[in-house]
Order: C-alpha cells, then sequence, then structure tokens
C-alpha cells in the first residue's frame, strides 16, 4: 500500500519547466534500459533533455549490495537543459542499496517511489540497514509512494506462464509504466520496441508489455493522496527539423563516417573493446554501407597498427579507446607522427590511473594528449563539448587529419560517450568537403620527393603501387625530401622543426565568447564535458548581475591564436576541469596568464551549484579564496558505501 511521508518541505508543481529523475536499483534490475527507453518516450515529447547513466564499476558485484547499485538521471523541461540535474526530484529505489547509495542526492521534498518487495530482511542487511527506512520515519522530509511493486509485476505477467524468477526480470517495464502515466507519456514507442527487441520471443515481448500497461494503469486508477499525480512538462520551443536523441558515442560514429565520406576515403577502424570506448566499434559495425571496414585487434596495439596500415593503404584509419589503451598506443602514435600519415586516435577518458575508475567520468588524459609521447611528437587535439558536439568534432578530426597528414586525438569522457541529448540532424549539404588528394605523378620534374612539403606542410599521400612512387617509410628519422634513413643531425633539427611547424599552423577557428563579453572581471574557461554546467552556473550568476563570461575551448592543441589576448581582457581567469588542473598549466605555459584551477577528481561531473559558489567567491570581498578544489560530494551518483560505516 502506498503512504505518503509527512510534511515534506516541497513537493513537484503541477508543470514545471525542468525536472530530475534517477532510477537505482541493482545491476540486474535494468536501470540502464529503463531510463534509455524513459528518455525516448521524453524525446518524442519534444522535451529537451540530458542523461547521465552511472554503473558500477564491478563486473557483476554481489546482488543486493552497495557496490552493485546501478542508476540513470535524467534532467528533462520545457527550457533549455545544458545537465543531467544537480539533485533528483524523483528517485525511484529498487532496493534498499538503492536508496542508501542515492537518498543523499534527493532534494527536501522530493518523492521517493520504492519497492517494498525489495525490503526483505536479508537486502536490508545487505545495505546495512538497521530498520526498515520505510516504516522508521527517517524519511520524513520525502514524499514516499512504496507498494509492492514485485508482486504486482508477478501478477501482471501471470497469464504468460512465466516462473517468479522470470517474471520478476519485467519488473523495470512496470515501473517505466509508471514513470510514463506520471509524466504524460506515451507508451506506444515503448510496445513498438519491446515488440521489436523479442520478435523472436513474443511471450517475452507480451509479458514485458503486460507489465508496462500494468503500472501505467496503477498509477491512472489507485486512489492515492499526495505523492501520487500526473506532472505534465511542456515541449521545448524549437527550430523545424528532423530529432533524434544520440549518445556520444553514437555522435561521434557518425560523424566519422561523415568526415570519411567528406574526404570521399572508405574508412578503416580498429579497435579493441575497453569501457566506455566499446560502444563506438559497436555503432561504427552497423554502418558497413558507408564504407566503413571494422576490425577488433587482438590488442590495442594491434589495433593503432593496423589503423595506420589502413591510411597507408589509402583509407582513412580510426583508432579508440580510454586512457590505458591510449597509453599502449603511444609508440605507434610516435610512428604516425614519423611517417605523417592521417590517423583519427579517439580517446574516451575515464578515471584513472591504471585500470582506475572504468565506468566514471575525468579528464585527465589532457596531459596524455598534448604531451604524452617520446621525443618531440606534436599533435592536433580536439575536445567535443557534448554528446550532439561529437558529431562535428569528429567531422573536424578527420579534415585536420586529411589535410595535414597527421594524426589527430579526439577527446571524449565517460559522460559524453554515455550520455544523451537531443540531436537536430543536419544537412548534409551544409557541410563542405574535403576531398583527400593523392599523388599519382612526381612532383620534383621526373624524381618523387615524399616529404616535399605543400603549402600547409604537408607531404603528400601516395597510395602503395602507384607506378613510379616507391617510398621508403617508417619508423627511424627520414631525409627532409627523399625519404630515405637519414640521422644526421642537421636533417634530425630540420624535421623535427617541419613536424612542430606543420601543427603550429594548422589553422583553427577564433576563440569566441560562448555567454557574457569580451572583457570584465572573471572568465570561466573550460574544455570537454564541463561545458553544460558551466554555462548554467555562469547564466545563473550572470542574471544575479555578476560580471561572469563564459569561454568554451574545442582546440586544445594547436590553441586559437586569438585566444591569449582575449584571456588578458579579464581581471581573473577560472578553469574548472575534472583533473588536477592540466588545461589550467597547458593556458599558464602558452599565454602567462594567471589562470587558477578549480579542480574535481571524484569520477563526478561538476554541479551547477558547485560551480555558482566558486564563482561567486570572486564577488564576495574575501582575497585569495578562488579556485582550489571542489570537495567530491556524496550527494552526486552514487557513493559506494552509501554512508555505511
Amino acid at each position: 500500500m502506498a503512504t505518503a511521508s509527512t510534511m515534506p518541505q516541497d513537493g513537484i508543481p503541477a508543470s514545471p519547466d525542468a525536472i530530475v529523475v534517477r532510477f537505482a536499483g541493482d545491476s540486474g534490475d535494468g536501470m540502464q534500459l529503463t531510463g534509455g527507453q524513459f528518455t525516448l518516450s521524453t524525446a518524442l515529447a519534444g522535451n529537451d533533455l540530458a542523461t547521465f547513466p552511472d554503473f558500477p564499476a564491478e563486473i557483476r558485484a554481489p546482488q543486493g549490495t552497495l557496490f552493485g547499485v546501478s542508476a540513470f538521471q535524467i534532467n528533462f523541461g520545457s527550457r533549455e537543459i545544458n545537465t543531467a540535474g544537480d539533485a533528483p526530484d524523483v528517485l525511484v529505489a529498487m532496493n534498499p542499496a538503492a536508496l542508501k547509495v542515492n537518498l543523499a542526492a534527493l532534494k527536501p521534498g522530493g518523492l521517493i517511489i520504492a519497492d517494498t518487495g525489495a525490503f526483505t530482511k536479508r537486502n536490508l542487511d545487505k545495505a546495512h540497514y538497521d530498520a526498515n527506512p520505510l516504516e522508521d520515519g527517517s524519511l520524513a522530509k520525502f514524499d514516499v509512494l512504496a507498494f509492492d511493486i514485485s508482486e504486482k509485476t508477478i501478477e501482471a505477467v501471470k497469464p504468460y506462464g512465466l516462473g517468479n524468477k522470470d517474471a520478476l526480470r519485467s519488473k523495470n517495464m512496470w515501473t517505466l509504466g509508471l514513470a510514463l502515466w506520471m509524466f504524460d507519456r506515451p507508451r506506444e514507442p515503448i510496445h513498438d520496441w519491446l515488440k521489436g527487441k523479442f520478435r523472436s520471443k513474443p511471450d517475452i515481448a507480451d509479458a514485458n508489455i503486460a507489465a508496462l500497461d500494468a503500472g501505467h494503469a496503477y498509477g491512472e486508477t489507485a486512489e492515492l493522496a499526495g505523492p501520487l499525480k500526473q506532472v505534465h512538462v511542456d515541449p521545448v520551443p524549437s527550430e523545424p527539423g528532423l530529432y533524434r536523441t544520440v549518445t556520444g558515442a553514437e555522435a561521434v560514429s557518425l560523424g566519422l563516417v561523415a568526415g570519411a565520406q567528406l574526404a570521399e576515403l572508405p574508412m578503416f577502424f580498429g579497435g579493441y573493446p575497453i569501457t566506455p570506448a566499446s560502444a563506438i566499434l559497436h555503432h561504427l559495425a552497423r554502418l558497413k554501407e558507408f564504407g566503413v571496414t571494422t576490425f577488433q585487434a587482438e590488442d590495442e596495439i594491434a589495433a593503432i597498427c593496423a589503423a595506420i596500415g589502413a591510411s597507408y593503404a589509402g583509407q582513412l584509419g580510426i583508432t579508440s579507446s580510454s586512457g590505458p589503451g591510449i597509453a599502449l598506443k603511444t609508440e605507434a602514435m610516435g610512428l604516425a607522427i614519423m611517417t605523417e600519415l592521417p590517423l583519427v586516435i579517439v580517446n574516451s577518458q575515464r578515471g584513472g590511473p591504471s585500470t582506475g575508475l572504468p565506468t566514471k567520468t575525468e579528464q585527465s588524459d589532457l596531459y596524455q594528449a598534448v604531451y604524452g609521447r617520446n621525443g618531440d611528437a606534436p599533435m592536433p587535439v580536439i575536445a567535443a563539448r557534448s554528446p550532439s558536439d561529437a558529431f562535428e568534432v569528429a567531422i573536424e578530426a578527420c579534415r585536420i587529419a586529411t589535410q595535414y597528414m597527421t594524426p589527430v586525438m579526439l577527446l571524449t569522457d565517460g559522460y559524453i560517450a554515455n550520455a544523451a541529448e537531443p540531436w537536430k540532424v543536419p544537412d548534409p549539404d551544409g557541410f563542405e568537403p574535403f576531398p583527400a588528394k593523392f599523388l599519382d605523378v612526381p612532383n620534383d620534374g621526373e624524381n618523387f620527393l615524399p616529404y616535399k612539403r605543400d603549402e600547409k606542410g604537408a607531404r603528400p599521400w601516395v597510395k602503395p603501387g602507384t607506378p613510379g612512387m616507391m617510398h621508403r617509410i617508417g619508423g627511424i628519422e627520414k631525409h627532409e625530401l627523399t625519404g630515405n634513413i637519414d640521422y644526421s643531425p642537421d636533417n634530425h633539427q630540420r624535421m623535427t622543426d617541419a613536424r612542430k611547424n606543420k601543427v603550429e599552423g594548422i589553422v583553427v577557428p577564433d576563440q569566441e565568447v560562448c555567454l557574457g563579453e569580451t572583457s570584465g572581471k572573471l572568465a570561466v574557461v573550460g574544455w570537454g564535458s564541463t561545458y553544460g554546467p558551466i554555462h548554467r552556473a555562469v547564466d545563473n550568476c550572470r542574471r544575479k548581475g555578476m560580471d561572469v563570461s563564459q569561454i568554451h575551448v574545442r582546440h586544445i592543441w594547436p590553441l586559437p591564436k586569438n585566444l591569449g589576448g582575449l584571456l588578458r581582457g579579464y581581471d581573473h581567469v577560472l578553469v574548472p576541469e575534472m583533473n588536477t588542473g592540466q588545461f589550467k598549466t597547458v593556458l599558464r605555459d602558452q599565454f602567462l596568464v594567471d589562470a587558477q584551477p578549480l579542480t574535481k577528481t571524484s569520477g563526478q561531473p561538476f554541479q551547477i551549484a558547485e560551480l555558482e559558489a566558486e564563482i561567486g567567491k570572486f564577488f564576495d570581498g574575501i582575497a585569495g579564496n578562488e579556485g582550489g578544489q571542489v570537495p567530491a560530494n556524496d550527494q552526486q551518483l552514487p557513493s559506494t558505501d552509501g554512508g555505511a560505516k
């Protein structure tokens, strides 16, 4: 039976402009699938949205334990949404561990939907509860809707002859049905998805649909006071066009395919499974009709070397990994730099070092991307700021790689890779082609000089087997024109300078101010996935009258040529990043500006409130309290000990 707690401090308005919902349960409860399908229905309803899936690091923690909690958060609304939200308005907790791990994040007066069927003595013990929190009054500052979802699911699917264990696998669909009713979402797209997913097992599809419909019907028919009410969120005003939800991994994959098409090249992708980069290989494997060849190698080194070989043969070589795999690829990156072949390396960053935090997000590979190779080995580095932005950044990486004959590193992170947001599908005709050119005649009279450079500093690209164009290629230093082995001091100096000058001469757009003025008291400078929380925090602070602006950098190396002068127009520069201050160091080094770091290395994105508080320190009149490190926040997704002692 549902119960409402007493005296909630706040509540959910009937028509909010934005709302945050977090689904949480055991790894086997299907929370990511539930969140994904709720995201689909929300996108179809016309809301702007941002999501944050959060997974346990363990392959399969013991069922019901704090370490096994999986969560999915979605922020959706009738206004622009830039982040997955700070604190949930609604927490769906499928077991005691999910409640304990995520409760600290819930807003006072927020709604808890809990499955009493999972709050058994055994599960309470696993979550380190001495008493049932649904009964001991400890949740008094929240609205609580607690009833036996497990029992109701079993009842809903009984006609399909499933045993209790199999029936409970549909519990997430029952919960999703209730959520769809609560937020006025259509069920039909989920029906269609279930029929497609279980096409070969129609009984399973029907059972899941029955569970979904039963949860929806419960919301419609249950006569409950207080917490259970339907909430309507208006569609967000948007430009006409074709929209779809997209994750960062999907957008990168589509952008790489588009980049190869614009370069008029077939694509070869060499990869090796690693969290959170594996999804790119999965997506590209389904796009063979666009001239994409995917290859899962035996290890990271083989993956990148195969991609380099493909580029040598005249295709666009692509490889992808996360921090540990990028470390293994490092020597081969040097080979691509030495041979001056186009190559795109996607780094989906995660917390480190070593195995680190495989399922958590971080921006700690920037030094590795900019500096992390033996010898002077310069390489362009660009960073996506959001899932949808990853599409255009991938195209830009392909353009730079093919036009300048160089490997390029594209930085995303675990948050961007897994998160989803609406994306207006662009018009393909809106992108300017950059067709690759292959040299097929000698470039020095009757002779071919493989390292004779064009006005951009790029050497010619020649397909193996082209008549009269035989040349040497490899990792030993080569003569500046002929490509013959030559490690004499003066030649090495000239080749080192040539590679450096080529990369530093890459034409990148001038840096723009995302929000605010081109000078003033404070500029908040970010890169990568910090865009969303910075944008919202700066906007909020500007509405309070603070002289603060936002600058977000896509081209990490080489940096935009106007960036130094732009930064010097502000009294203070604050650089929030999910590492110990790496981009701050690059800015200080390149432009001699007194950039102040704001760091966070908890494996979680910045919250808007955290950034607002740090921006406010520049305007509170207290000297010397600006910047530093944001403390770990147990209210974010999720704390593995759940506050257990």
